[in-house]
């Protein structure tokens, strides 16, 4: 599946770090073209210019913020201005907020299932029909290993994740036997800005965690093996599994005790944060 990327086109959300800009170095390398949409020109630009000098890779830059209720035709009209096809969707962009109910801020939330959910589900399904008249492309929506349970302060954020992954194995099932991949990405912690900018300073650095790299060369295997989800760490994978053993009762309370020390206590600021599979949702 992979060989047949070459010279043909990518749209990469959230490309203008972490994951997803490492998501466009690997396709560039693999000779696709790509549409970078993110909130951050600067960065993006500079991820292009990188990318044209070392592959030749046409990338066209669409600065916009997902989370608006019409993010998804707004950007597909621009990718319907450059005439092209696209053969694979990444969709990477996403946010996250640790908090307590009591202090967290509704708009934030309904800001952040905007753009974890509703953006999502939307240029996917605007760009699959494309896939499925042609008989071939794939789809990578980035879900997370929070997706295989209730996560106690940061329950919003594991449903919408939830949702990410049930529904790209829907399609995966509904998809597969006519040329496209429809794959969920489940990441666990991975070394992104997350959990600084979410009100857990130094969590990061008590905790295991893996790179970007690790992450897209796992999601990017997993997709050549057309398979509809891929955690991308063997320990991880085996608290996916521990999780269905173990009542619900007994899982939810266990995150609790997990995510305790990284309440957010200044209720004034609650912003919008990048979660572990996108370290920044411009």
């Amino acid at each position: 599946m992979l060989d047949s990327f070459n010279d043909r086109w990518a749209l990469v959300t959230g490309a203008s770090s972490g994951i997803g800009a490492e998501f466009a170095a690997r396709l560039a390398g693999r000779g696709m073209h790509l549409v970078l949409a993110a909130r951050r020109a600067d960065r993006m630009n500079e991820l292009a210019e990188n990318l044209q000098t070392k592959h030749g890779t046409k990338c066209h830059i669409v600065a916009i913020d997902l989370s608006t209720s019409d993010a998804g035709a707004k950007l597909i009209d621009e990718i319907d201005k450059l005439g092209v096809n696209i053969e694979l969707l990444i969709n990477n962009a996403g946010v996250g907020l640790i908090g307590e109910v009591s202090t967290t801020d509704s708009a934030d939330i309904q800001q952040m299932l905007n753009l974890n959910v509703n953006t999502l589900t939307d240029l996917t399904y605007r760009v699959l029909p494309g896939m499925l008249e042609r008989g071939h492309g794939a789809i990578i929506n980035v879900s997370s290993v929070a997706a295989f349970q209730p996560v106690a302060f940061m329950g919003a954020y594991a449903a919408s994740k939830s949702y990410v992954l049930h529904f790209s194995e829907a399609l995966w099932a509904e998809t597969r036997s006519r040329g496209v991949t429809v794959q969920a990405l489940c990441p666990g912690v991975t070394e992104t800005e997350f959990f600084d900018v979410a009100g857990a300073p130094e969590w990061l650095q008590k905790h295991s965690s893996q790179t970007p790299a690790k992450v897209v060369r796992k999601a990017l295997t997993a997709l050549e093996k057309r398979r509809q989800f891929v955690v991308t760490n063997w320990k991880d994978y085996i608290m996916t599994i521990l999780v269905r053993l173990a009542t619900r009762r007994t899982a939810v309370n266990e995150s609790k005790r997990y995510f305790r020390a990284g309440k957010r206590d200044n209720t004034n600021q609650p912003p919008p944060t990048s979660v572990p599979d996108e370290p920044n949702k411009s």
